[in-house]
């Protein structure tokens, strides 16, 4: 529908009578080429079916370069619609491969073969527009005289007209080759937006100024701009007359666009992303971008907006150093936001994390596996490379750099490097990554360093005999020393940590991932927690019966605490089970500890043996406390984290510590735990309640 008179020329910043743009007559498409060339436009759209990238056997027409201008398509003298011309310029590239017989002989070849070098050359050139909603691609076909091609050099353009657009929107052009040699080439074009629709500062946040009249009803829509495929909507209401819509600034991204136009038939709508240079926009995006591990090897960076970024592995070591990339042996990769990606891992690792950056700057590292495998482990990274004629070398990964195996330095894994060697021939490492470059092995490190306590145990045990040896000669002070070995003997017990065994009901992933970070964050203190989420092994060979009976019998003689963490799944199934008494269906899943554990936790709480021994727990937004089934409310039920405080006082020893100690202890695990919270009750791409704008948030001025 051809644009009035008047918009346009507000549109352009024009005077009403005067657009000195270049007008076209008549509704159909054309094309024209530069002298010599010859040029057609086929007849109909074509499927925008880019194809992958083929080698070229010869000389090829490939385009080089885009260029655009704005003209207006006329029906009548004022009667037109804006339109956008597209000029490809395109050059020759290749060559043509030399013969056998020139390359035997050193001469010519066969006069038969002369004359595809002298033919001239043809390109089906494609063209592919998007502007939301419209979408369309172009065939044109170009011809290019066997005089004209040079290698390397331009033979001239192509110009199409025209792509019809509407005000203010935005514009993707994309031009390659059928088949494609080279990679596509992207230009995008700004048309001119009516000014009806400002933008401006207000504090930190951003201002929506509407300049309507009074009785005109118009529609604002506001929506996150996809690359491909269509945009994701967030909020649309009609409005009437002038409004001033404030946006909180944290809900300022790159690809946030607005939308508004006149509730109208076959109405102008105008389009305008005004944030995509914000520095506060790209803050917010990684701010609320997140990493999810979705199997083993494949995982998936979540954003609302497309953005260039890419990833490595690093490993990250316990102490608090600072996470070292993978690279080389294994590579940077660029990624897709919101699309499934895989690293060639044959294991996961707690301490494999992964980094993400953008513009060569780190904006993300999680360690993804931490959740499913537990807390970082005393491992050390050996990094295998391999050469030509089977050579083959080790280094062991430290935060100084890569320590070569064996070594006459004085690094921890040096010193070490004989028994690290022999744990690697001896199967006791695993293998995290393996191709014809090398491999990567975790080998682990505790048990030297429980040597390493040991011989500190043992020169402390002779210097207590030498000193209890000292004291008994001086009998006065027999009792004294008897005192101060007995409040040792306490403190070790101490600094070992109370067993707890968690126990949940696996209601999804999500969940999961959820009690993986309590039960990491609960192994900082000096607690030692048992969760079948590190057992899998375990439980798969054992049972989940067997394996829950023998964590709970232990735990229980070392004078721990059985946790149950509940959820809607786990009430539903407790629920059942009383009222029938028996197994509910799916008892038999080979990693639910929870279903299995039913039986034998029930009669403790029947036979009133539970308190002491027992507490139970839910998340807040989750489950309330009174949802927790009436039986098992006879021990005391936490709602986390809001009352970690008194969660982590019941699991202490009998000695607990100072209430300041406890509640600083607390504020840790309330911050580990809550990057886990905001993505399982926030998942990324999911507007928040009371966040954005909404009904009521528009005032009418």
């Amino acid at each position: 529908m051809p644009v009035p008179w008047f918009l346009l020329s507000l549109a352009l910043g024009r005077s009403p009578m005067v657009l000195p743009l270049e007008r076209l007559v008549g509704p159909q498409d054309a094309t024209h080429c530069s002298p010599g060339l010859s040029c057609h436009l086929w007849d109909n759209d074509i499927l925008c079916l880019p194809g992958d990238i083929v080698p070229a056997l010869g000389p090829v027409l490939v385009p080089t370069h885009l260029q655009t201008e704005l003209v207006l398509r006329c029906g009548k003298e004022t009667d037109c619609d804006l339109c956008v011309r597209v000029a490809v310029h395109l050059a020759v590239h290749g060559h043509w491969e030399e013969h056998e017989d020139e390359k035997k002989f050193g001469g010519a070849a066969d006069p038969g073969l002369e004359k595809p070098r002298n033919a001239s050359l043809q390109a089906q050139v494609v063209l592919s527009f998007q502007a939301y909603p419209t979408a369309r691609c172009v065939l044109l076909e170009v011809q290019v005289p066997a005089a004209l091609v040079q290698f390397g050099q331009s033979v001239g353009s192509v110009v199409y007209d025209c792509f019809e657009a509407a005000l203010g929107s935005e514009v993707q052009i994309w031009s390659y080759t059928q088949p494609r040699y080279e990679k596509k080439l992207n230009l995008t074009q700004q048309l001119p937006a009516l000014p009806w629709l400002n933008v401006s500062a207000d504090g930190d946040n951003a201002r929506l100024v509407l300049n309507v009249s009074e009785e005109q009803h118009f529609s604002l829509f506001l929506y996150w701009k996809q690359v491909q495929g269509p945009p994701k909507p967030w909020w649309q209401k009609n409005l009437t007359g002038p409004q001033i819509i404030t946006l909180n600034h944290t809900d300022l991204v790159p690809c946030l666009c607005i939308q508004v136009w006149p509730l109208e038939l076959d109405s102008f709508r105008t389009n305008i992303c005004p944030f995509r240079e914000d520095p506060r926009a790209h803050r917010n995006l990684w701010r609320a971008a997140r990493l999810r591990l979705l199997t083993l090897q494949s995982w998936r960076l979540e954003a609302l907006c497309p953005l260039p970024a890419e990833a490595a592995l690093c490993w990250q070591a316990p102490g608090g150093d600072p996470c070292q990339p993978l690279v080389p042996p294994l590579s940077w990769e660029n990624i897709t936001v919101n699309k499934v990606l895989e690293f060639p891992l044959l294991e996961g690792h707690p301490n494999l994390c992964v980094q993400v950056n953008s513009w060569e700057k780190l904006q993300l590292q999680e360690c993804l596996w931490a959740d499913s495998l537990g807390p970082l482990n005393d491992d050390v990274l050996l990094l295998e490379t391999r050469g030509p004629q089977n050579n083959r070398s080790l280094c062991a990964l430290e935060p100084s750099g890569c320590t070569s195996l064996p070594s006459r330095a004085s690094t921890m894994a040096a010193r070490l490097g004989e028994y690290l060697l022999q744990d690697l021939q001896s199967g006791q490492c695993l293998q995290l990554w393996n191709d014809d470059l090398g491999a990567l092995w975790a080998c682990p490190m505790d048990k030297y360093s429980h040597k390493r306590w040991a011989l500190v145990w043992l020169a402390c045990l002779l210097f207590a005999a030498a000193l209890s040896l000292f004291l008994l000669l001086r009998k006065d002070h027999a009792k004294g020393w008897l005192r101060l070995l007995k409040q040792d003997v306490h403190k070790g017990a101490a600094a070992r940590g109370r067993a707890a065994l968690l126990l949940y009901s696996a209601d999804d992933s999500s969940f999961e991932r959820l009690v993986g970070a309590l039960a990491s964050a609960l192994c900082e203190l000096p607690l030692r927690v048992a969760v079948d989420l590190w057992s899998r092994r375990e439980l798969s060979a054992q049972g989940p019966v067997a394996w829950f009976h023998a964590q709970r019998r232990q735990t229980l003689q070392e004078g721990g605490m059985v946790v149950l963490l509940f959820s809607p799944g786990a009430v539903a199934l407790c629920s059942e089970w009383l009222q029938d008494g028996v197994s509910v269906p799916g008892a038999n899943c080979p990693h639910d500890a929870f279903r299995a554990s039913l039986s034998c936790v029930l009669p403790d709480f029947l036979q009133g043996r539970a308190s002491g021994r027992y507490v139970a727990a839910c998340f807040d937004r989750l489950l309330r406390p009174d949802a927790v089934p009436a039986l098992f409310r006879t021990v005391p039920v936490f709602s986390l984290p809001s009352q970690l405080p008194d969660f982590l006082g019941a699991l202490q020893r009998p000695s607990a510590p100072r209430p300041r100690r406890l509640r600083e202890r607390a504020e840790q695990v309330s911050r580990a735990l809550q990057p886990a919270l905001e993505s399982y009750f926030h998942p990324p791409g999911t507007p928040g309640q009371g966040r954005g704008v909404g009904p009521g948030t528009g005032d009418g001025t």
